[in-house]
């Protein structure tokens, strides 16, 4: 099969994000080699099977072998139109125009060689079908492992039904994970009989017989044993017959809920609510008080934990848990039997509305990075909660707050498009509260702006100052005036965005207001100013910004007044300097997963390295640059500002090399994916490390003569 024991690519691009296993992968050899034999037979195999049998696990195990293997989880999804965006995600697409997801995918999985590993559809069935029909279709280099309880019912589908453990196997596992959980255990000749007949009285299912593993510490083999029979002749009126698999699942599910204590099936219901992972502060929230107190979470979680009811999972945010689908779907019942869902689903919202609040304004600290980390951590829960504020009779006020709260996610960590969703979906309906309306209306023409649509960024930001103005706020007039002025600069009206950025500077300053939404209006008036002569303006806005942002450990708008300081440097005839300063910008840039802030970088530095002396290289830069531009929107904005540096750089470049030679340096640049081109230019020789900032230094004189011709169009924005 094409997918498996590929050559690696040379171009840098990440080869999957298929979990690490934490504990034994036990049996299952059979199935292994026939899932991937099926898999070099059919590009869509879906492996199905009831719950808890390890369908998986299977797969997980299965695309391992392959060299570019993805996975998808949507069992934390619940709207159909998210199924794309969640695929974007977790392939670690970042774009920044106002292209559709599906759209988007079609692009980029082009030319592609991949295996797609798509889990828990079942509950998008019709969506996950329409979208993963449409790839296949359209991106002859990808193959579909999918994995849910039913098939997709797709042209091409070959289906695999996965079977329990056999007797053996299912003994193997039970010891295994017994062991695990009580050091020392072992089979023997007085417990081996009652393990097997456990396993045998649990047909197999991996699941099922791990929660009876997790019992070992609190009680013996036979207990269990004899615990599990008393179960199945409550549900079957004392029969022995083989029960069906999928209420055998249910049954050692409900048998484990039996052997909890209260506090541990009230925590296992009202854990039900997360989408997802979770981490521990959340849970003491979310499921504390009300014959639970928040102190005795900690203890009870740990319970669940080793009763395998709950697993534990080191992320780049912190230790998290979550709960298999099969525990979590019995938890909820249990929640929505005791009445208390909706409660529980208010505390939960409650809770991300306060981490969406804590991590905007976090997001103006040294803390950026980590911020980024956790609302890419908490995504399926944040968007969990806006589902229900925007569905909720009462709530929208609060969806519209919350999508606009996480504007420095949308922006700044490359999800414009997922942002326009939320944005979109709560301006649209009415709300009674006119300031949480606003908020989500200068965002969207944020976004919108930054897609390249300008007709809807204008719609949007007219009704924001004109409800401003009749409601008396000035927050929101402040931030409205500055996204038209952002407007204008990509306009190229140069005078009008320089107007407007200004009112928008004295209104922050009036109201008080500094975060990196200031920052960036000042870097964006700097902008305007240098793209009409005024170089030393600019220079002394900028310096002031990175003071700011050194004062509060500010990265992200620091980023953009690099980049502004370096074009300064490169026309005040110092480029080395300039290119200190790229480096720096592009290493934020890309940090953040910010797609315009890294080509900017790209462009600059390509002039920068022809002024250098090495058109080879300036010439690859400009081809990595190029294929980063349909990400972003139109290429240089369309801007004669931004194009005469890459014409002038290119025109150097072709007249040292040659046409030939300078396509050809082009073409390597184009085949270098993203990670390889970051990776390349911060590796230019004769730089400091990344880390290390250029000291400022004098502004150029006021004769100094900006790095591009002023013509009758420019503009562009970097923010």
């Amino acid at each position: 099969m094409q997918h498996f024991d590929r050559p690696r690519p040379t171009d840098g691009t990440p080869r999957g994000n298929l979990p690490l296993e934490l504990d034994a992968f036990v049996g299952r050899s059979a199935e292994l080699t026939r899932l991937t034999e099926a898999l070099e037979g059919s590009r869509l195999v879906t492996v199905t099977g009831v719950g808890g049998v390890g369908k998986s696990r299977l797969a997980a195990r299965t695309a391992a072998r392959a060299d570019g293997a993805w996975r998808v989880e949507l069992a934390a999804v619940r709207d159909p139109d998210l199924v794309s965006y969640a695929v974007v995600e977790s392939l670690g697409l970042t774009d920044q125009t106002s292209r559709a997801p599906r759209e988007l995918l079609l692009d980029r999985l082009a030319g592609r060689q991949l295996l797609l590993v798509v889990d828990g559809f079942e509950h998008l069935v019709d969506a996950c079908a329409a979208l993963v029909g449409e790839l296949l279709r359209h991106t002859p280099g990808l193959r579909v492992l999918a994995v849910g309880r039913r098939p997709l019912e797709i042209e091409g589908e070959r289906l695999f039904p996965l079977a329990p453990l056999g007797d053996a196997e299912a003994v193997e596992l039970f010891e295994e994970r017994a062991a695990a959980r009580v050091p020392g255990f072992a089979l023997d000749d007085g417990n081996r009989s009652d393990v097997r007949e456990l396993c045998r009285r649990l047909d197999g299912i991996p699941l099922a017989v791990e929660l009876a593993a997790g019992r070992l510490s609190a009680l013996s083999p036979a207990q269990l044993l004899s615990r599990l029979e008393d179960r199945f002749r409550l549900l079957t009126g004392g029969g022995r017959d083989a029960l069906p698999r999928h209420r055998t699942l249910r049954t050692a599910i409900g048998w484990s809920h039996e052997l909890c204590t209260s506090e541990e099936r009230l925590l296992w219901s009202r854990l039900s609510v997360f989408a997802g992972r979770f981490d521990l502060e959340a849970a003491e929230y979310v499921c504390g008080g009300d014959g639970l107190h928040a102190d005795h979470v900690l203890d009870v979680l740990g319970a669940l934990l080793a009763q395998s009811v709950l697993a534990r999972e080191e992320t780049p945010a912190g230790p998290r848990y979550r709960m298999l689908d099969s525990v979590r779907a019995y938890g909820a019942d249990w929640l929505a039997a005791s009445g208390d869902a909706e409660r529980l689903r208010r505390r939960h919202r409650d809770w991300y509305m306060g981490l969406a609040t804590w991590c905007e304004l976090d997001w103006f600290s040294p803390r950026q990075a980590e911020v980024a980390a956790r609302v890419e951590a908490e995504l399926p829960n944040l968007r969990r909660a806006l589902e229900y504020c925007l569905t909720e009779p009462g709530e929208t006020h609060l969806g519209q707050y919350l999508a606009g709260s996480l504007w420095f996610y949308w922006v700044g960590c490359g999800r414009l498009a997922e942002g326009r969703h939320w944005l979109e979906r709560g301006v649209e309906l009415d709300s009674d509260r006119d300031q949480s309306r606003l908020k989500a209306l200068w965002v969207l023409g944020y976004v919108a702006i930054l897609q390249g649509d300008t007709v809807s960024a204008l719609t949007a930001l007219q009704e924001c100052r004109e409800e401003a103005l009749r409601t008396g706020n000035p927050t929101a007039l402040a931030y409205a005036e500055h996204r038209a002025g952002c407007l204008a600069l990509v306009g190229d009206d140069m005078r009008r965005a320089e107007t407007l950025l200004r009112s928008a500077l004295d209104r922050y300053h009036e109201i008080g207001e500094l975060n990196s939404n200031v920052l960036m209006g000042q870097v964006e008036l700097a902008m305007a100013l240098a793209f009409q002569g005024d170089l030393p303006a600019a220079v002394r806005l900028c310096e002031d910004v990175r003071r700011v942002c050194e004062d509060h450990g500010e990265r992200w708008a620091l980023a953009y007044a690099l980049y502004v300081l370096a074009y300064e440097a490169l026309a005040a005839g110092d480029p080395a300097r300039a290119g200190e300063l790229l480096v720096r910008c592009l290493d934020i840039a890309h940090t953040f997963h910010d797609l315009l802030g890294t080509v900017l970088a790209l462009e600059l530095l390509a002039l920068v390295t022809t002024v250098q002396g090495d058109p080879a290289e300036a010439a690859v830069l400009q081809g990595a640059a190029a294929r980063l531009w349909p990400s972003v929107g139109l290429p240089l904005f369309g801007s004669a500002y931004y194009n005469v540096p890459h014409e002038r750089c290119e025109a150097d470049a072709r007249e040292q090399l040659g046409d030939e030679g300078y396509e050809e340096c082009v073409r390597a640049g184009e085949r270098l994916g993203r990670e390889a081109a970051v990776a390349r230019a911060l590796r230019r020789p004769g730089q400091r490390p990344p880390g290390a900032v250029p000291a400022p230094r004098r502004p150029a004189p006021d004769t100094q003569q900006p790095a591009v011709s002023h013509t009758s169009k420019g503009g562009g924005t970097t923010g």
